[in-house]
């Protein structure tokens, strides 16, 4: 059993705080996704892991030993970068071979094993050629071979598709799902692209500044956001943030939005009285928006100010007042810009969020979500 464990862990590089206090526990065989926007901390992480890093304090755990002290060469991992960092000297064969000579392997065994492996990545083709003469998809393979020859306890990636083009980055993500399926070895993997992170991580630890924001499914980091950060960092295009206040009108709870006014129904009135103040702000996804010719009961006047098309889907871009909205719709719908239209927001999947404290307001979205 493998886990790797984060226990109180804080990196500083003089005054900045790279790392702060990180507790997170990476299950036995888990694909878990690092993400966050660049300057977060999560690559630091990672380093920290691989050894090529000091903690400032806290400690690693990777299975049942402490590794603080230990090299990198004694932690039994095995890391994948964003550059390929393959010699460009060597054949595929000898790339994927290095690792097993400087551990003083057998011809026979080096031999064995990276036939294996190229079968398994579909190298077999290249083993007689040098780095220059590959793509970036058979350069990336031989990359991932490199580490896999090693059968670590741990693999540890680090925006290792970033060089990629749009096609085979979704190429390489079907690859590596498939990959550890069959391996089972505990993945820890940084990204700061949030698609990549939701189709590929069975967990996803999300990080802003050095800080563990929430850690969940791709379901429930997408659903249920746990703070304001989350909230707008997770989704394309982003979710919809509204300020507000929460005021009291002939007995019921409404949100004064400023530009409208939004009237709660029986059961979310109750339960947004769980704001520490009554300053909230009010997401909701864009697909959470729906645009109608007539106005119903709480709709928002709007006016369409640009429209794209998105494959299957129109993104549509709104005014609200001073206020800018997303909605997405399907090309079905005859939208002109410039027109005036409704809005209607679906109320179980409304997200409000305490604007000084900027979380979730919870008893809220316990009974809704």
């Amino acid at each position: 059993m493998v886990e790797v464990i984060f226990e109180d862990l804080t990196k500083k590089f003089g005054r900045v705080v790279a790392v702060d206090n990180l507790n997170l526990r990476v299950k036995d065989e888990e694909f878990l996704v690092l993400l966050g926007p660049s300057g977060c901390g999560k690559t630091t992480a990672l380093r920290l892991v691989a050894g090529l890093e000091t903690p400032t304090s806290g400690n690693i755990y990777i299975g049942d030993a402490k590794v603080n002290d230990l090299s990198p060469k004694d932690r039994n991992i095995a890391m994948v970068f964003q550059s390929y960092a393959l010699y460009a000297h060597m054949t595929v064969y000898n790339n994927l071979a290095f690792p097993l000579k400087a551990r003083k392997k057998s011809k026979d065994e080096i031999n064995e094993r990276v036939k294996e492996i190229a079968k398994m990545l579909g190298l077999e083709n290249l083993l007689g050629r040098k780095p220059r003469e590959l793509s970036g998809g058979q350069a990336q393979r031989v990359a991932l071979g490199r580490a896999l020859v090693r059968e670590p306890q741990v693999f540890l990636m680090d925006e290792p598709l970033s060089n990629l083009d749009a096609k085979l980055r979704v190429q390489m993500r079907t690859e590596l799902q498939r990959l550890h399926r069959k391996l089972k070895t505990t993945t820890i993997y940084v990204t700061h692209d949030q698609e990549e992170a939701m189709t590929i991580g069975k967990r996803i630890a999300v990080m802003n500044n050095g800080i563990l924001e929430q850690v969940g499914t791709p379901r429930e980091i997408y659903r249920n956001p746990e703070n304001l950060f989350v909230g707008g960092f997770i989704g394309s295009p982003a979710m919809n943030m509204l300020g507000g206040s929460l005021i009291e009108r002939n007995g019921k709870t409404i949100v004064d939005m400023g530009d409208f006014i939004y009237e709660p129904s029986k059961s979310m009135g109750g339960a947004i009285m769980g704001a520490e103040t009554p300053e909230i702000v009010l997401g909701v996804r864009p697909e959470d928006l729906t645009i109608t010719k007539r106005g119903q009961k709480n709709a928002i006047r709007a006016k369409i100010d640009i429209i794209e098309l998105v494959g299957r889907e129109l993104h549509v871009h709104l005014r609200v007042g001073g206020k800018s909205l997303v909605a997405i719709t399907s090309p079905a719908q005859n939208l002109n810009v410039g027109k005036e239209v409704w809005l209607s927001l679906d109320e179980k999947q409304i997200h409000l969020f305490d604007k000084k404290s900027r979380k979730a307001i919870s008893r809220y979205s316990k009974s809704f979500k």
